[in-house]
């Protein structure tokens, strides 16, 4: 390690190496994901979307593509408040036909957003990284697509099909050459599942011990089978912003710091 590297360690450790003028990368930053990515809804050019388009908090709500861009990251983000890995339509209250991307189109439409072409065609892309952020797979009743009567909760398999799916979302990034950044999931305690329900008018969510062995499962597999992919805690604190789910505008500043702060550690390191 030399000097230069040697400082920069040290000024990551302490915090201070965060600021506008340093972001992580000088490349756009894709993001894909649901609403801790991103607090809107998919809206179509005929004012159709999913929940009616709603935005989180009616917008007043910080989400990790907007904490990111204060930080100095130029973010390019396809991610939808409500998304799960598939594409689905909204069941609350009842089923519509407006309908969410799945990971794979929001990954296809980010990546389209910073390619680059020469008179051959496609060259590669103008980015390095990948956040791919945490979704409402099996979290709540609204979550499957189907009439929230008929749903219920996730048992271990289709847990682990979740994972199956993100994990070839992240052999996608990686094989272009890319590195993806999987954000864990927050600890339930943190959260107000039942008020979330309540707010939300769903039939059902999680329990605390489902929604923690299920960030485990997430964090254990991709560690253990995705080589080369970037594994970040950015809620060590957690304080939810009043709806039971999503995080305060100061939970939120704080994950972006730490998601940068693992992305210029792995910029730093020997390759």
């Amino acid at each position: 390690m030399n000097a230069l590297q040697l400082i920069v360690r040290l000024l990551l450790a302490t915090g201070i190496f965060l600021s506008a003028s340093v972001a992580a990368t000088d490349k756009p930053i894709l993001l894909i994901g649901a609403s801790y990515a991103s607090g809107d809804t998919p809206l179509n050019s005929d004012l159709q979307g999913p929940l009616a388009g709603i935005s989180v908090g009616s917008g007043d709500y910080v989400d990790l593509g907007t904490a990111l861009t204060r930080f100095g990251v130029k973010v390019k983000s396809e991610a939808q408040a409500g998304a799960t890995t598939f594409s689905r339509i909204s069941c609350n209250p009842v089923c519509g036909s407006a309908r969410w991307d799945s990971y794979s189109t929001q990954l296809q439409k980010a990546l389209l957003r910073v390619a680059q072409y020469d008179q051959t065609g496609l060259t590669g892309y103008n980015a390095d990284y990948v956040i791919i952020s945490i979704g409402n797979d099996c979290l709540h009743s609204d979550s499957f697509g189907i009439e929230q009567s008929q749903t219920v909760l996730c048992g271990n398999a289709q847990m682990n099909a979740v994972v199956d799916r993100l994990i070839a979302i992240g052999r996608q990034v990686l094989d272009l050459g890319l590195t993806p950044v999987y954000p864990l999931y927050p600890n339930a305690d943190d959260l107000d599942l039942p008020l979330f329900v309540s707010l939300s008018g769903l039939a059902w969510a999680m329990s605390n011990d489902d929604f923690n062995y299920f960030g485990r499962l997430y964090a254990h597999r991709i560690h253990d089978e995705l080589e080369g992919a970037l594994l970040v805690n950015p809620w060590r604190t957690f304080e939810h912003r009043g709806d039971g789910i999503h995080p305060t505008e100061d939970t939120i500043m704080k994950a972006a710091r730490r998601i940068m702060r693992t992305i210029q550690e792995h910029e730093m390191s020997p390759r």
